[in-house]
């Protein structure tokens, strides 16, 4: 059964898609990649922080690098898995709020296309050697023009990258403090409740007779 949301002109909205469960693949990349990319942006405003002579500077370079590279990678996998499934979305959500959460994903996807194809092209262009986990890139024609365009893209899109991340959050917080709607079970690894823990025919006879399970003494 589908709900219609009605708009504030009166007229109603499509259905929603109903809601489906994601892979345990889709979640373990979705977590992988939230785990990633806080270490990315810890890492980039630690190394940026250090001298040019600071020690472990050039490690913590190639890793942010090589962290970055495994991001294009997760997303990639994520959107084509996404094409193969659609997730579906709340029935009763307003439009309004199914089209932000929609904007919303696909332009945390872009960004996290953009960020690591505009570092390896900051890089690269500017003479320095580019890695996946110790495995070396194709280099790019040295172009300091390219490799300035590049940073500034770069840069540009880290923080927009904060302010997707503030929304993904609060539209995270919005549903669980307040629509209660569990949009995050999806999300984590799937939990059995506690009403399912027995099977059918199998169950404890506390529980089953409220004479049985009640053992306070008080009626």
């Amino acid at each position: 059964m589908t709900f219609r949301s009605s708009s504030p002109d009166g007229n109603e909205s499509p259905p929603a898609l109903p809601l489906q469960p994601y892979t345990a693949t889709s979640i373990a990349l979705h977590w992988l990649t939230a785990a990633a990319m806080a270490a990315i942006l810890a890492l980039a405003w630690t190394m940026t922080s250090l001298g040019e002579g600071a020690p472990n500077r050039l490690t913590l370079f190639r890793l942010h690098k090589s962290l970055g590279l495994t991001v294009l990678l997760f997303v990639a996998v994520r959107i084509w898995l996404r094409r193969r499934r659609r997730s579906g979305s709340i029935t009763g959500e307003p439009r309004l709020a199914r089209w932000a959460a929609s904007a919303t994903h696909i332009l945390l996807y872009v960004l996290l296309l953009v960020m690591p194809v505009s570092g390896y092209v900051m890089s690269s262009a500017a003479g320095h050697p580019v890695a996946l986990w110790g495995l070396r890139l194709p280099s790019l024609p040295v172009d300091h023009a390219l490799a300035d365009g590049a940073e500034l893209v770069h840069l540009v899109s880290q923080w927009a990258l904060y302010g997707l991340i503030a929304i993904h959050v609060a539209g995270v917080v919005w549903h669980v403090w307040f629509r209660r709607d569990a949009l995050l079970d999806r999300m984590l690894p799937p939990q059995q409740r506690p009403e399912l823990a027995h099977a059918d025919g199998d169950r404890s006879p506390v529980g089953d007779d409220p004479e049985v399970s009640n053992t306070s003494g008080h009626p």
